[in-house]
């Protein structure tokens, strides 16, 4: 048993290695995450567990998966419907200025708080559709695109609805939402403003903005009124959907789903009278086409290696030997922070909950809500360690190493300072 444990774990660090290096192996890491992902589970059918052990844990990992891929789908897609409407034109229309400092602190901020309505990676989504608007050259979006993924994680912490670990933390009872928002959005903000601080030093000058001819691929051109239905109807349905969550208890890719259907009738409706051709373009068919296939198989394959260490135990063992070895309540939950750079912040906070029942943290308290604000804002030091980071890692062809080198040191630098604060004011 020992043996197949240590083979999962050198199998699973294979292909974080692979994944990490992906530009000079020249392997795409969707590639090394799916061998990794198959891989790992792999050895746990064959260290000896029952098949049908290992086939519910699979099923349940599974079905746990396919609802954060539905989910990424769906909103990519209307991300993709509104785009090719030119909907972002709204948005983008707004933003006039050219300043790289000042756009920082433009996208940034609305990154942040537009992560607290929606969630962190359909912010991630919309936001870098919105960059791609704003900012033609790739090296520069890169920086923006960093942000956008620290923004994202630091205003999903402060949310119930913001990140998958504080939405698991408030239907598990473990938190109220009040109390939640009260006690994090400060620390959230620190986290953030320090790498804001970090880069808004570093950069100077002016971005240049993409010509038309350069973002207009389609044949046919959306008039003005059906450009701002789409994009009224595209905004809505993404905001409803923590609306549709709350009321039904339904996950949230049912939410997103019904969105994408909504959606499809409309446009369905409003270019009824077009021919074929002009038709295509704007509708969904074409937009499921214009979706980064790979990067949602990197998203399965890295989420099935996860899945696997959890399954077999070592998540939860690495979260014991925390309490064991460290002690100290503060300490343990920065430690889960860091450790959610590396491995998915959801199971670590499932085995938090575990080790630690209401009634030897009771609700609301002072445990709860910093492993909220750790678990949301430590992904955001690696660029695979959280959702929004894999999700704009894809999009945007950002490099591990690159990611490594720029943002992860002012994303740690935030972190701890963020910590500090909520610990101060505790």
């Amino acid at each position: 048993m020992y043996f197949y444990r240590m083979l999962l774990i050198v199998f699973f660090v294979l292909g974080y290695l692979a994944i990490v290096f992906e530009h000079t192996i020249r392997l795409n890491k969707a590639a090394s995450a799916l061998l990794c992902g198959v891989a790992c589970w792999t050895v746990y059918a064959l260290s000896g567990h029952a098949p049908a052990e290992v086939g519910v844990h699979l099923s349940e990992h599974v079905s746990e998966i396919a609802g954060i891929l539905f989910f990424l789908l769906g909103a990519m897609t209307i991300v993709e419907l509104i785009d090719a409407h030119d909907g972002f034109e709204f948005i983008t229309g707004k933003i006039q200025t050219t300043n790289k400092r000042t756009l920082l602190l433009i996208v940034g901020i609305t990154a942040f708080f537009l992560s607290a309505v929606l969630d962190n990676l359909t912010t991630a989504i919309v936001m870098v559709s919105v960059l791609r608007k704003l900012i033609n050259d790739p090296k520069d979006r890169m920086y923006y695109a960093g942000v956008v993924i620290i923004a994202a994680n630091a205003g999903g912490a402060w949310s119930p609805i913001g990140d998958v670990t504080t939405t698991m933390l408030w239907v598990g009872g473990n938190l109220t939402s009040w109390a939640l928002v009260k006690s994090l959005i400060l620390p959230s903000l620190v986290a953030l403003a320090v790498p804001m601080l970090w880069l808004f030093l570093q950069l100077k000058g002016n971005v240049e903005r993409p010509i038309l001819s350069q973002t207009k691929t389609t044949v046919a051109e959306s008039t003005t009124k059906e450009r701002l239905l789409v994009f009224v109807v595209g905004v809505l349905v993404l905001l409803f959907v923590p609306v549709f969550k709350t009321i039904t208890h339904l996950p949230p890719f049912m939410g997103v789903l019904l969105g994408v259907g909504l959606l499809w009738v409309v446009t369905e409706i409003i270019h009824k009278k077009k021919n074929d051709e002009e038709k295509d373009v704007f509708s969904v068919a074409h937009a499921l086409r214009r979706i980064d296939t790979p990067s949602v198989l990197f998203f399965l394959g890295i989420l099935l290696a996860i899945g696997a260490l959890e399954s077999t135990g070592l998540l939860q063992e690495l979260a014991q030997a925390m309490n064991d070895r460290i002690g100290n309540i503060s300490a343990i939950t920065m430690s889960i922070g860091l450790a959610s750079a590396v491995v998915d912040n959801v199971p670590l906070v499932a085995a938090a909950q575990g080790m630690y029942p209401l009634d030897v943290f009771p609700i609301d308290h002072y445990f709860w809500k910093f492993l909220a604000y750790c678990a949301g804002t430590g992904g955001s030091i690696l660029i695979i360690g959280s959702a929004a980071g894999v999700a704009v890692m894809g999009l945007e062809r950002i490099d591990f190493i690159w990611y490594l080198k720029k943002m992860a040191l002012p994303a740690l630098v935030g972190f701890f300072a963020g910590a500090f604060v909520f610990i101060a004011l505790n």
